[in-house]
């Protein structure tokens, strides 16, 4: 492999200060690019790519160069400097292409990325503890927040009217009393 640095699963501690904004999926072509599907809704992410981590399935990491991008419409292709054959490119099928959380824009007043919101308390406007936000779901008409219990999962619609607030800083999300949303009558 030419530039990068090849690390083990000893940097995983940093990659808790990243966010996943695309997956390689395969190489594409003779020259060691990669065809990779983006996972943001930030416009011109890839355009401005300088440097991306990217984690393997079995936890490697490769920090490398984004030397070329091109749009295909439904995915985009990229060169790494780290790779110059698709054998290399193979290697990393199924990356995550990560980048550091100080790179994220801020998000509009009001709104916020998954990262933020995966992995916090939700409580009702009670203040039971229903469990933690462990994904969010896209459906076709609307998001969902899969939140997980000791002993229940909830599905909650993220729509505004059920959420009284949300404190990334403080862990919590709060949200209206589960006898709203929960049951054969739920929306």
């Amino acid at each position: 492999m030419s530039a990068g640095t090849l690390t083990d699963n000893g940097t995983v501690a940093s990659l808790e200060h990243m966010v996943t904004v695309g997956k390689l999926v395969k190489p594409f072509g003779v020259r060691g690019q990669a065809r990779v599907l983006s996972l943001t809704d930030v416009l011109d992410r890839f355009e401005n790519l300088k440097e991306v981590t990217l984690e393997s399935l079995t936890g490697q990491t490769l920090v490398t160069t984004v030397t070329d991008v091109h749009s295909d419409g439904r995915s985009y292709l990229l060169r790494f400097e780290a790779f110059s054959t698709p054998e290399e490119v193979g290697n990393y099928r199924g990356a995550w292409l990560k980048i550091p959380r100080a790179e994220v824009p801020p998000a509009p007043d009001g709104h916020y990325y998954q990262f933020e919101l995966i992995g916090l308390t939700v409580q009702d406007d009670s203040g039971n503890v229903l469990g933690t936000l462990e994904e969010v779901m896209a459906l076709p008409h609307q998001h969902v927040f899969v939140v997980r219990g000791p002993d229940k999962e909830y599905l909650l619609p993220a729509l505004r009217k059920w959420i009284t607030s949300v404190d990334p800083a403080g862990g919590v999300m709060i949200v209206k009393s589960g006898m709203e949303w929960v049951g054969d009558d739920a929306v």
